[in-house]
């Protein structure tokens, strides 16, 4: 080895010895300094466990002599009581010597059995109330509005045949103020419980004797009853006006929890408490002897129990960190960065992950499949939902239920996660509730109710919700709040929308529904503010004209199918932003409505009354027409059984008992399908709005009813109901094909 590598071996071998050793040197004064101030904290703490054990011990005993003077005066007098119960009126001398010596008792009621003394009523109870200064005041409080038998004070003796010290109370008729009464039983010569003697004790010098002295400036005493009450306590307000449970329920440290339960059940203890601001808090807590079921309880506070010995171990540790406090610093955040660099990428792949895999359940909860009813001819349909973030709050839904098109489409406030979670709510409430709800004003209120009810975030939906009914074309709709759909038929022009608050704000909202019939041929586009607010670079926003003015463009080049309308849209909307970055969900529905009108192989009708012995007639009827269609006999009985069922359902509820009125059926034939239309001026009634029968239960548990449309569901291809000017009309449909 050469000189110069031994030289610079030795000098690194010095570094390193002294880098130990200053290490070394550094742990063992930490470590002194550590353990010097553990048992200082221990004794200092220790300290502060017997001042709080000798501040209970003496507000225990204080209030205890009280108590106690209470206990023993009324007990002295309850002799005499029982001496007099066969001089009523005598009560009220009793009550008043009782109360005119104790400066505790402000008031001294005897409650008698009710009709106990027939002569004095149901209701007896004397009652002296006694006030420095002033003379008695004597009054009988028993009466229907002072039931003192539902008391506790009254109740709990009388049953237990013991003194009982009741829970304090506001005592509006005697006392006129807080008390708390101790009531003692009075017994006839055979011994059995006739009355209660009952001391009514001011609260007032509760408090003043409980806050008359603290261990710290900061610390403070509270009381509680035997149910949790507040009786004392450093906010006024809150006194014998919520219970300490209740107080408590939001904290975060649930220690708090046992303290309540060690403190109603009479138990002592200690512990320490963290409160929601991060603040450490020592609690100490006693029962008050005695049958009151009181308990009183110490709180000081972690900081200016240890302020002291904390300002002295802080300099100690200045002076002696002084040196190694940079290199420590450096190190140890060092250590802490690359940790926490380690720590944000897994976090934020984790993250990463599961918003990719909400963002797949979210998807896949939307209709994807275009076009979804290929086999209908009379209606075509398209939708688009880019979410601005991972999940988005914006959704679209749609189904066919007996001949309507139920669609909606919503946008939650907000973004991200909360968003995407009230959007999954708001899609299954409307499917829930659309099941078996055709008005949409109506859809629309009971999703506002059930939104209402659980939005504890305060986040709201504007929502538009449609039910086109197919065979007629006439669309019912609601908007709550939401971007007014734009019609491309005759012309092009925004539906014409009321005024009304998005889901969520209000529970008793009374959403309007309204009505439009469209011509076939006719678009409905539906949209969210992320299509009107894209912002360009400049900051301008796409703006309700320039959609307005692409939809003229499509309805200029004809009668646009959804797909293309949606296309155009989005092409636009892009071109507009230019690659800015979308900053909201952009949402589209595109519905085209496309009733063909077919020419007809037959059209006939009857008119029976509601009466079930016209419904014979129904049988030739359906016979004729199975004739003319070459219907085969077991369909012309199905058609037969259910035309039978839905007239007698209308006969029954529609017409109510008593009431004359007409039943007229229409039938409708193409080379496609067969249609009854059955229209009555009856009461309006829905029976397509019954929830399906689950026919697997037992006849003793499946509700009453519902068995009747249940048939005509399976045994007719769709039904469709409308109220129309104050007519109940019902569709029954059955394809042609296959069935002759």
């Amino acid at each position: 080895m050469g000189y110069s590598k031994y030289k610079r071996w030795i000098k690194s071998l010095q570094t390193k010895s002294s880098l130990a050793l200053l290490i070394t040197a550094a742990a063992l004064i930490e470590l002194t300094a550590a353990v010097q101030y553990w048992y200082a904290k221990k004794g200092i703490r220790e300290e502060v466990e017997q001042r709080a054990k000798s501040e209970l011990k003496v507000k225990n005993l204080e209030i205890q002599n009280i108590l106690t003077a209470v206990e023993v005066a009324v007990k002295n007098h309850t002799w005499e009581a029982e001496q007099l119960l066969a001089f009523p009126d005598s009560m009220y001398s009793v009550a008043r010597r009782l109360a005119e010596q104790n400066d505790q008792i402000v008031g001294v009621g005897v409650t008698f059995l009710p009709n106990y003394y027939p002569q004095k009523g149901y209701w007896f109870e004397p009652y002296v109330k006694a006030e420095k200064g002033k003379p008695a005041e004597m009054s009988q409080l028993g009466s229907e509005s002072h039931d003192y038998t539902k008391k506790d004070f009254f109740t709990i003796p009388m049953k237990s045949g013991e003194p009982y010290w009741s829970e304090p109370y506001l005592d509006t008729d005697g006392a006129r103020e807080m008390v708390t009464t101790y009531s003692y039983p009075l017994r006839d010569k055979t011994g059995k419980v006739v009355a209660i003697m009952g001391a009514d004790v001011s609260l007032d010098w509760l408090e003043e004797l409980i806050n008359a002295s603290h261990i710290y400036p900061s610390s403070y005493n509270m009381m509680i009853s035997r149910t949790g009450q507040l009786m004392v306590c450093p906010v006024e307000s809150l006194i014998m006006r919520q219970s300490i449970q209740e107080v408590t329920a939001g904290m975060k440290d649930t220690t708090m929890r046992t303290i309540n339960r060690d403190m109603m059940a009479g138990r002592s203890g200690q512990t320490a408490v963290t409160d929601d601001k991060g603040q450490k808090n020592y609690v100490f807590y006693a029962p008050i002897k005695g049958n009151t079921g009181w308990s009183m309880a110490v709180v000081c506070s972690d900081r200016e129990i240890f302020y002291g010995l904390r300002q002295v171990g802080f300099n100690l540790l200045l002076l002696m960190l002084a040196g190694l406090g940079l290199m420590a610093y450096i190190i140890v955040r060092a250590i802490h960065s690359f940790n926490r660099l380690q720590a944000i990428n897994a976090e934020k792949e984790r993250i990463g992950s599961e918003l990719r895999i909400a963002n797949g359940i979210q998807m896949g909860m939307l209709p994807k499949i275009f076009p979804p009813y290929p086999d209908r001819d009379d209606m075509d349909i398209f939708g688009s939902l880019v979410p601005a973030k991972e999940v988005g709050g914006d959704l679209y839904d749609f189904y066919i239920r007996d001949e309507k098109l139920f669609f909606c489409i919503g946008d939650v406030s907000g973004k991200g996660v909360p968003a995407s979670l009230v959007m999954a709510v708001t899609r299954s409430l409307f499917r829930t509730v659309s099941a078996h709800e055709s008005n949409p004003g109506n859809i629309i209120r009971k999703m506002n109710e059930a939104m209402t009810e659980m939005n504890e975030s305060c986040m709201f939906v504007t929502l538009f919700v449609g039910a086109l009914d197919l065979p007629t074309g006439r669309l019912h709709y609601c908007n709550a709040g939401h971007c007014p759909p734009v019609i491309i038929g005759q012309k092009v022009m925004t539906l014409p929308v009321d005024t009304n608050i998005p889901v969520g704000f209000m529970a008793d909202w009374k959403y309007s529904s309204q009505q439009v019939i469209l011509d076939p041929q006719t678009s409905i586009f539906l949209y969210t503010d992320g299509l009107t607010e894209a912002e360009n670079a400049d900051e301008e926003l796409f703006g309700i004209k320039r959609l307005m003015g692409v939809a003229q463009e499509l309805f200029e080049k004809g009668k646009p199918e959804p797909e293309q309308t949606i296309k155009k849209m989005t092409e636009a909307v892009q071109r507009f932003v230019n690659g800015n970055e979308q900053s909201d969900d952009l949402t589209m529905l595109a519905i085209k409505y496309n009733k063909q009108i077919v020419s007809e192989r037959l059209q006939q009708s009857i008119t029976l009354t509601n009466d079930v012995n016209t419904v014979p007639k129904v049988n030739d009827f359906v016979e004729g027409i199975a004739q003319v269609l070459s219907i085969t006999p077991s369909e012309t009985m199905k058609l037969n059984l259910a035309l039978e069922e839905a007239i007698v359902n209308i006969m029954t509820y529609a017409y109510p008992e008593g009431t004359r009125g007409y039943i007229d059926v229409e039938a409708h034939a193409n080379e496609q399908r067969l249609m009854f239309i059955i229209t009555d001026t009856g009461i309006p009634f829905d029976p397509t709005a019954h929830k399906e029968v689950d026919t697997f239960l037992s006849a003793e548990e499946r509700p009453v009813g519902g068995l009747g449309i249940h048939m005509v569901r399976h045994l007719m291809d769709s039904i469709n109901y409308e109220r129309v000017n104050d007519t109940n009309v019902l569709k029954l449909i059955k394809n042609l094909t296959n069935n002759v």
